[in-house]
């Protein structure tokens, strides 16, 4: 497995606290992808903002389609 340097919810400050505490109200936790990318909180923005512009145009169902696809495609576990 592969490991990245990350930043911890306990030494989060600023804008990436500010993200980590909205994921922890929203999900309940701290999701994964959220702290690969916390080193970057700005990417972290930028990423989200990407998402919800492809998906914009898109009804829940076929987002999810699409979404399946891929993974499965990559052969993605996660």
């Amino acid at each position: 497995m592969a490991y990245i340097r990350t930043v911890s919810s306990v030494e989060a400050t600023g804008l990436l606290k500010e993200i980590y505490d909205a994921d922890v109200l929203a999900n309940g936790e701290l999701p994964s992808h959220t702290q690969a990318l916390s080193l970057r909180p700005k990417a972290i923005v930028a990423f989200r903002q990407l998402i919800a512009a492809i998906r914009e145009h898109q009804d829940q169902r076929r987002y999810e389609l699409i979404t399946t696809v891929a993974a499965a495609k990559l052969r993605c576990r996660y």
